[in-house]
């Protein structure tokens, strides 16, 4: 497709000169409009949006340089070249100051503007596929960002991620997940036969569907769990909210997916949380109770797997100690569940996301460590008897014990030392985060974290934060430097915010700290 030229001369002469004898479509442009002053041509631009504006200095009315300001300020992607007779040096600067492309002297010649328009062709040929790239590259990015959030949101709802590293993610990848109480919702979508919708299309239309009405709620973030599974989470300011507002929601999505595909939507809702840490007892919630819909079989008489009783075998025990604790704990559980795939699948998967977590917060993949990602639907669906069930619980947590020996026999006092070196050369560096200090120590950021805190008695960013402000304080004690410079050396690109920490650490402002500094030196 030709580029496009707008033509402003008001000698007529000269602008049916330059209109006719030039070869546009040879040159790979075409001549969209003409006009005597700018006054005219503007609206004409504007609505023909050219590629290239031709234009005369001298003319009545709107001058050319007068028109190439606005032009400038409206269509700044615009090329200009301004052909005048006069070479008055003045006009030659104002047009460069206003990023002229070219600029000619009367008489113009038809191979001199033939000249020009070559060089402008290639240009513009330039620009137009570093505009497609950068277009290929966003879109890109916004798939890759896409996902990003998806594998994340997936990992927070199973137990994957700890709260600290959670949010230091959710910041990286542009979600807010902070919230009083948090909530989940499963989302299934089946055919009539109960079966799930292989039909890709159907899919997509469910995914639009859901996606619609979601987006503009700020406090629901969705992710996938299948090709026609969908997990939404739901943030609160109270428990009065989460209560009225996560089955109202899950019912106008159901009736929306089930008008317009023609299809069944199985829901489940998770008991609200407080804790972040505790999201993935709301996502086990979720999954029994959607699969107690489709089995019309509830769970309000279950007996509750304790977590607490869990996590001290996890930290403390030997594998030894498995059986006393697998008959106290787990065997009640396990005992009702032997007779109903619903209640199966919800002892299971409650274990299992506890294990997840905790292998989690001590640096490892489950799935790699102890093999976590093997415990889906068909695989809990086989276990039929309990002894089954028993075995397959103690591979998994021995595989887990055995994790936990090997992270506790590495030195943590050597690790947290070269934390604190690195920290000391790079707390200047704004975007300092517990993800690039973990990786220098080789540790994943949850359990770099968990080991950070544990051993210096600080979390990373109060470590970080402290850091920072003794670094601070020093330069308010020994230099004359302003605050804002202080800030920018001790990480922070924000003066304000640097004021605002350091009153909050000192109990004083950076500017009261440096004169009571001053007078007890005096």
């Amino acid at each position: 497709m030709p580029y496009k030229i707008f033509l402003v001369e008001d000698e007529v002469t000269t602008r049916e000169g330059i209109r006719d004898n030039v070869d546009w479509r040879s040159m790979g442009f075409e001549l969209c409009g003409e006009a005597s002053d700018g006054e005219i041509a503007l609206p004409q631009i504007e609505a023909a949006q050219p590629d290239v504006l031709i234009t005369d200095i001298r003319m009545p009315f709107m001058d050319g340089l007068q028109l190439c300001r606005i032009v400038r300020e409206h269509m700044p992607w615009m090329k200009i070249i301004i052909i005048s007779g006069y070479s008055d040096f003045q006009y030659a600067q104002t047009a460069i100051q206003l990023g002229v492309t070219e600029y000619l002297l009367k008489p113009v010649s038809v191979e001199d503007l033939q000249g020009v328009l070559a060089r402008l062709a290639v240009a513009l040929d330039q620009e137009k596929r570093e505009r497609a790239y950068m277009k290929r590259l966003r879109s890109q990015l916004d798939v890759n960002i896409g996902l990003l959030r998806e594998k994340f949101l997936l990992r927070l709802v199973t137990g994957g991620e700890s709260s600290i590293s959670a949010i230091e993610q959710s910041q990286q990848l542009g979600l807010n997940i902070l919230a009083p109480f948090y909530q989940v919702i499963l989302l299934e979508a089946r055919r009539s036969d109960g079966s799930p919708p292989f039909d890709y299309d159907a899919c997509q239309r469910i995914e639009k569907l859901i996606t619609g009405l979601v987006s503009t709620n700020v406090d629901a973030l969705l992710t996938k769990k299948g090709l026609a599974d969908y997990i939404l989470i739901l943030k609160g300011e109270s428990l009065d909210q989460m209560v009225e507002e996560g089955p109202f929601l899950a019912d106008l999505i159901r009736a929306e997916v089930e008008r317009n595909v023609g299809c069944e939507l199985v829901t489940g809702i998770g008991n609200p949380q407080q804790r972040l840490g505790d999201l993935h007892r709301s996502f086990a919630e979720a999954v029994a109770n959607a699969r107690a819909s489709r089995e019309e079989l509830g769970t309000d008489g279950l007996r509750k797997l304790d977590h607490a009783a869990l996590r001290a075998f996890l930290d403390n025990e030997p594998p030894e100690a498995f059986d006393a604790f697998f008959e106290q704990q787990i065997a009640p559980l396990c005992e009702a569940s032997v007779q109903s795939g619903l209640l199966r699948h919800y002892v299971i998967l409650d274990i299992v996301l506890a294990v997840s977590q905790f292998i989690s917060e001590l640096g490892g993949d489950p799935a790699q460590v102890a093999g976590t990602d093997r415990f889906n639907e068909s695989f809990v669906e086989n276990l039929k008897t309990g002894e089954q069930i028993r075995a397959e619980i103690e591979q998994l947590f021995r595989e887990a014990i055995a994790f936990r020996d090997t992270q506790v026999n590495r030195d943590r006092a050597a690790i947290i030392r070269q934390a604190k070196s690195y920290i000391a050369k790079h707390f200047s560096d704004p975007n300092l985060s517990l993800h690039e200090v973990a990786a220098h120590v080789n540790f994943s950021p949850n359990h770099f974290s968990a080991v950070f805190s544990s051993e210096t008695g600080r979390t990373f960013r109060e470590f970080v934060t402290m850091t920072r402000i003794e670094q601070a304080k020093r330069l308010l004690r020994t230099t004359r430097l302003k605050c804002a410079e202080i800030a920018y050396r001790c990480g922070y690109n924000d003066s304000h915010y640097f004021s605002m920490i350091f009153r909050k650490n000192c109990a004083m402002t950076p500017q009261q700290y440096r004169v009571s500094a001053k007078i007890n030196k005096g």
